[in-house]
């Protein structure tokens, strides 16, 4: 009798999952779906010679992804409209298997962080060991980017994820954002009981997303303490404010630097508001806001961050498609000054070409809406699903281990 195997059942989310279906007759014609309740997906597979289908090592012949993908079915995922549910992988005229795919893994622990003026979210592997501390910093979207912090914990790091705008008792908007208040969650992840083995502070790294990850390049390029820097979709360059306001052009209209360092806001890279832009607004069109960001004329040196001066290992992962920002080229800045300063520790740039803005974050969710909400818009985020999901699960594997790398697991 045909059956589906999966393994593991019960796994954080950002796991890879083996999915069979056996005992099949040879080229039997097999639907394998996934469900959460409001999100679905299914494939069309041919079962092999023994009568097995692997989503490991076969490419459907029809259905909602294409080539061979083992969380395929888990990222081309679209909208039901339905209420959410368990998560279900089903074969029609076999049985269902219910999954559990965890936000927090097992063994670790969640406290709030609310002292020194932070806001934020510490999880720590909870088995009284000392662990390298990273600090986990979210984009223009403001807020908390709790689930990166938490699979991170499950990779062994005690992560904090940080907010700096957007919420309580923070800046209601990106807008002259003080580097002090980063060096002191730094501290914060540095100086918790245990220590490292030697019985000193323990390695600390930064990992950011979009303007996080602006923000990670330029923590890291201001506090010696920190070992390692992961930039994601970021910027090698610091860019304008993201302004007050309710719409798109209000926010972007407004004149001001996004960080200052002892009282003295930082130079940026100004806004640039062509045509086409107010034209898509306007028209109620999805906006490529990579238009606001011109480098036609070049980039001005101060508006360039030091990141040469990072005492750390720097990662710079990079889409070639990005419409939110010109983040290859943004990063190509970091890149080259690296390189020209022969940074004595690990560096690397890795583009995806074909992949949009939305790489940054944990793998194996839903990533068919390429197009999301902004003030009073929608953003065309660029890319293709597929490069984007497949650049997204590869930068967070590139991202465990570069931080295991440097920081030490």
């Amino acid at each position: 009798m045909a059956e589906i195997l999966v393994n593991p059942r019960s796994a954080p989310l950002d796991a890879v999952l083996g999915i069979r279906v056996v005992d099949l007759p040879p080229d039997e014609r097999v639907v394998v779906s996934a469900s959460t309740g409001d999100w679905a997906s299914s494939a069309v597979f041919l079962a092999d010679e023994r009568g097995v289908v692997d989503l490991a090592r076969h490419a459907p012949v029809e259905g909602d992804y294409s080539g061979v993908d083992p969380m395929g079915l888990f990222w081309s995922m679209t909208r039901t409209g339905e209420p959410a549910g368990p998560t279900l992988v089903e074969v029609v005229g076999v049985g269902k298997v219910e999954l559990e795919r965890r936000t927090v893994p097992e063994g670790v622990r969640r406290t709030e962080v609310r002292e020194n003026g932070l806001v934020g979210v510490l999880y720590e592997p909870d088995d009284g060991e000392a662990h390298p501390g990273v600090l986990v910093l979210g984009g223009s979207e403001g807020g908390l980017r709790e689930p990166d912090a938490a699979l991170l914990a499950g990779h062994g790091f005690a992560a904090l994820a940080l907010a700096y705008f957007g919420l309580p008792d923070l800046p209601d908007d990106l807008v002259e954002v003080p580097l002090e208040y980063f060096g002191t969650a730094l501290d914060l992840l540095a100086s918790r009981p245990g220590g490292s083995a030697e019985g000193g502070p323990v390695a600390v790294g930064v990992v950011g997303g979009s303007r996080g990850g602006e923000l990670a390049l330029l923590i890291g390029a201001t506090f010696p303490q920190v070992k390692a820097v992961v930039s994601v979709a970021g910027s090698g360059v610091v860019t304008q404010c993201v302004g007050p306001g309710a719409r798109l052009l209000q926010k972007l209209e407004h004149e001001g630097a996004s960080w200052t360092w002892q009282g003295r806001p930082l130079p940026y890279l100004p806004y640039s508001v062509p045509g086409e832009l107010r034209r898509q607004v306007v028209a109620g069109e999805p906006v490529a806001l990579r238009a606001a960001f011109d480098l036609s004329d070049g980039i001005p040196e101060d508006t360039e961050i030091p990141v040469e001066r990072i005492e750390g290992g720097v990662l710079l992962l990079s889409p070639g498609r990005d419409e939110s920002w010109p983040a290859e080229e943004l990063g190509e800045v970091a890149w080259r000054r690296l390189t020209a300063a022969g940074h004595g520790h690990r560096h690397e740039h890795v583009v995806y070409p074909e992949a949009g803005h939305l790489i940054a974050g944990p793998p194996h969710r839903p990533l068919t809406e390429l197009v999301v909400p902004g003030p009073g818009v929608a953003f065309s985020t660029g890319g293709s699903p597929a490069a984007t999901a497949a650049a997204r699960a590869d930068a967070w594997r590139r991202t465990v281990e570069f931080l295991s790398d440097q920081l030490g697991t």
